[in-house]
């Protein structure tokens, strides 16, 4: 009885809030968000182009089970281009996205990994909470991280662009890094996070200069990869996920100055902006694959590598080799 009460009621929000889209002109684009009536449960029914929201196999983020990973020698070594670069860091109102410069002449390529082609990367973007018990789109065995950055690039061999690479096989990687509350932050991060004073409200755009996406990387050549989704609408199940096995540090006080950026201008700031994340989606019998041999018989006279106990057994201390 209450699902059925529920499920009515929510049909005639949607179809109010269509009607007022419509009469307003305002495009769904605008309208998502992460909670409430146009929030994550309800992408796929608000916007006929977004159904695989709702009805996708493939879809991100998804909660990664350490027993339940699968070991693939064929797995590379990722590489990603050393060199800096510019770019803008902007607050869309949905969440904080660093994209490269458009001019840039020298782009930054992500090759190897489980990838069979060159990706060019495009676009960063920040996931957090509101409280630090959450904020990461992917967990580990259900615990999740305060945040998470997700670097987005784009198949540069077969596509022209990011926004052609969106719908199109093989067209995206987003490499996901982990964020843990430590008392020293990866320098990288540090170079975005100077910025955030300046983004409160959404729109705002702050140039960033000397990147290096690289640098955002933990010291690991470990990582789990999967098939799945962008984990926004429209949820196009074209992303090949590479998930960092190992976190990089976030201070309080970047965490603080990420909670005090507001959806809305400065006349309407709306909501903070925070708990920008789309809670993990079904496997569906999915593979997550992970170059991490858990076969301890190679490692003779070898402690038990701190992955193998720690990913098992203990996701608040993921830590590995």
């Amino acid at each position: 009885m209450h699902s059925y009460l529920e499920a009515a009621i929510a049909t005639t929000l949607l179809q109010i809030l269509f009607s007022f889209s419509a009469v307003s002109g305002v495009s769904w684009e605008e309208w998502w968000t992460y909670d409430g009536i146009s929030g994550p449960a309800f992408w796929g029914l608000i916007n006929p182009e977004w159904s695989l929201c709702n009805k996708g196999r493939r879809q991100s983020p998804v909660n990664l089970e350490p027993e339940k990973l699968l070991f693939d020698p064929n797995l590379r070594f990722l590489h990603i281009d050393k060199h800096r670069i510019n770019g803008l860091i902007s607050n869309t109102g949905h969440s904080v996205i660093f994209t490269v410069e458009n001019e840039t002449r020298h782009h930054i390529n992500i090759t190897g990994g489980p990838l069979s082609y060159k990706y060019q990367f495009h676009e960063i973007h920040i996931h957090y909470g509101l409280h630090d018990q959450f904020g990461s789109e992917h967990a580990i065995n259900g615990y999740s991280f305060p945040a998470e950055i997700q670097i987005f690039g784009f198949n540069s061999q077969l596509y022209s662009n990011f926004s052609e690479a969106l719908h199109k096989a093989q067209g995206i990687v987003s490499i996901s890094l982990l964020l843990q509350l430590g008392d020293l932050s990866n320098p990288e991060l540090r170079i975005l996070t100077e910025e955030l004073e300046n983004i409160k409200y959404g729109g705002a755009e702050m140039p960033v200069n000397r990147l290096s996406v690289r640098g955002l990387l933990p010291d690991t050549d470990y990582y789990m990869t999967y098939d799945g989704s962008t984990t926004a609408p429209a949820c196009f199940e074209t992303v090949t996920w590479i998930i960092i096995n190992k976190p990089i540090y976030i201070t309080k006080q970047q965490l603080h100055a990420l909670r005090r950026l507001m959806q809305g201008d400065a006349r309407h700031p709306k909501a903070p902006l925070g708990n920008n994340f789309r809670p993990p989606q079904p496997l569906h019998h999915r593979a997550v694959r992970t170059n991490i041999d858990f076969d301890l018989s190679k490692y003779p006279g070898k402690t038990c590598p701190s992955m193998h106990r720690d990913m098992h057994y203990k996701a608040k201390t993921w830590t590995q080799y």
